[in-house]
């Protein structure tokens, strides 16, 4: 994922937590017919024989604007299918950034339960080379690193948070995880030194699926070039709840 100005603006499977992917979403401690970790964790559930596959990935549209892409994946265990998931990424610049909107459908195959974890879910894991902070609609924030094992220490709900990284290499970049009204209640585990923005929908408590029944979350991610552009940010939320 790059900014508008061609800066990359996350890191994939670096060498402190390999397991993260840039801009993913998974849980590390899911409870079906047979627990599983599909994070890559391994703490709280096995990662043995739990992976997410692929299906298939359509481009759906495009043209010089913007593009859909249209993903479907499996999670699997032991080769069953405990959740499928059909996802649809648009993307298209606008006002000098780069907006990517997800939706992600997961469809239990049984019941599933997604454990109460001070994090998980939808991940945006920024790079780390240099002087970063966050942002909200209120400006920089100053609130205490959350604990990985306490999900109490989460950061407040929020329509956005912003990570922004003044990188070595001399320029400033940022990425901006908006968090849509339809979404189940989340509060953030927003952790400076690993650089992850994450609403985490089973810091509040346990999320139950039923067998059958979607979830459906929807998050917007805008990437930028220099600090936090708060008044866009706010519009560009605003517009997305709607």
């Amino acid at each position: 994922v790059y900014t508008p100005s061609g800066v990359r603006a996350v890191d994939f499977a670096p060498g402190d937590h390999r397991h993260h992917r840039g801009i993913f979403l998974a849980w590390h401690a899911t409870k079906g017919k047979q627990p599983a970790d599909f994070w890559g964790w391994g703490e709280f559930a096995p990662t043995e024989n739990r992976v997410i596959e692929n299906r298939n990935i359509k481009l759906a549209e495009a043209d010089a604007e913007h593009a859909v892409l249209e993903v479907k994946n499996d999670w699997t265990v032991d080769g069953n299918v405990m959740i499928a998931e059909e996802t649809t990424i648009a993307t298209c610049d606008t006002d000098g950034v780069t907006v990517i909107d997800m939706k992600y459908c997961l469809t239990p195959q049984e019941d599933v339960t997604l454990m109460e974890t001070a994090f998980g879910g939808f991940c945006v894991k920024g790079r780390k080379e240099g002087k970063a902070y966050y942002a909200d609609p209120n400006g920089k924030v100053d609130l205490p690193n959350p604990h990985h094992l306490k999900p109490e220490t989460d950061w407040p709900a929020s329509p956005w948070y912003d990570y922004v990284i003044a990188l070595d290499e001399g320029k400033t970049i940022g990425v901006a995880v908006v968090d849509h009204s339809d979404n189940p209640p989340s509060t953030w585990h927003n952790l400076l030194p690993i650089a992850m923005v994450n609403p985490c929908i089973v810091a509040p408590g346990a999320v139950e699926l039923k067998k059958g029944e979607p979830l459906v979350l929807k998050y917007r991610v805008v990437v930028h070039d220099g600090a936090e552009p708060t008044e866009l940010l706010n519009k560009l939320a605003d517009e997305y709840g709607k």
